[in-house]
């Protein structure tokens, strides 16, 4: 057990530095924004783009790792709309619920705890989640939301707007970039390499700081019944059906996973949700409720992560 407080102990206690810091002061939520728009902007990409840049275009282009998290995330998406069309939640409410359920947190600590426990494949674990996430699952959540707020009017319009939002998106462009420099086997400039490589390593820590900041002030009593599926769901139901996809590979054909991004997979469907969910639920009039689910679900990984870490030890 003390080897797994190792691991979940340094990234928890950097998520409590930035909560404490803004919790008194030192920083502000807004500076938060601030820090989320750097690592989001550059620090991120560049961590994508020298990933994918110096790799095989096969060890990028896994279609066994982005097929079994596609449909483990599907079917906990289909799952959750069925629970909250049995619940007689309105469309768009039941949407945000799916997407809480299914949306993980890969880049600000998926990736940092990756980098402790699976070093060598942490950052392609990465960009193929990057490119199931914000390909696929993100657009089609939104796309779903936005046509239930107009009653089914909007969908192709809110799809096109979802598309102009990708190819604005840096870690989009920076995954396109770092395709294109493997696929033409070109060899950067040590010094272009080496100044990406610097805003790259700053990803990981900054990224938990700003997760603890953000934390502070979100609202949480009197929600826990809301909240509690998505929760249980996010934390338990979502790297269970990852980890029975990634198992099923081999029964359609496909090559199975190496034990290593079999897990990666596993754990980056076990984190919280994206940062940016209470953003995406405000749109929809649940600030409220996303909020709540975020710190309630961060918090709660910290033991449910250490389980996880446990088991595979």
């Amino acid at each position: 057990m003390t080897s797994i407080l190792s691991i979940t102990g340094p990234i928890y206690l950097a998520i409590a530095l930035g909560y404490v810091c803004t919790r008194f002061g030192w920083f502000s939520r807004a500076d938060m924004r601030v820090f989320g728009q750097f690592v989001i902007r550059l620090a991120l990409p560049g961590l994508l783009f020298s990933t994918v840049a110096t790799r095989e275009i096969t060890d990028i282009l896994n279609v066994s790792y982005l097929l079994a998290y596609l449909v483990g995330t599907l079917f906990v998406i289909t799952l959750g709309l069925a629970w909250g069309k049995r619940q007689h939640l309105p469309s768009t409410d039941n949407v945000m619920a799916a997407m809480g359920m299914s949306c993980s947190n890969s880049s600000f600590i998926g990736y940092p705890i990756l980098l402790l426990t699976l070093a060598p494949v942490a950052a392609v674990a990465l960009a193929l989640n990057m490119m199931v996430e914000n390909l696929v699952v993100i657009p089609l959540l939104l796309v779903l939301a936005e046509r239930g707020r107009h009653q089914g009017g909007n969908g192709w319009q809110m799809l096109q707007r979802t598309a102009w939002q990708l190819v604005k998106n840096p870690l989009i462009v920076a995954l396109a970039l770092g395709l294109t420099v493997a696929l033409m086997r070109w060899q950067l400039p040590e010094p272009l390499s080496r100044s990406i490589n610097l805003f790259a390593t700053a990803s990981a820590g900054l990224s938990l700081f700003v997760i603890g900041g953000t934390l502070f002030g979100l609202p949480l009593k009197g929600m826990g019944r809301q909240i509690a599926p998505i929760v249980v769901a996010k934390l338990l139901l979502h790297p269970l059906a990852v980890a029975l996809a990634t198992l099923a590979l081999p029964l359609i054909g496909l090559p199975a996973l190496a034990p290593h991004l079999q897990l990666a997979a596993v754990m980056l469907a076990a984190m919280p949700m994206m940062s940016i969910y209470p953003v995406l639920a405000q749109s929809y009039g649940k600030e409220n409720l996303g909020a709540a689910a975020l710190l309630a679900t961060t918090v709660i990984s910290f033991f449910t992560l250490s389980g996880l870490l446990w088991l595979t030890h």
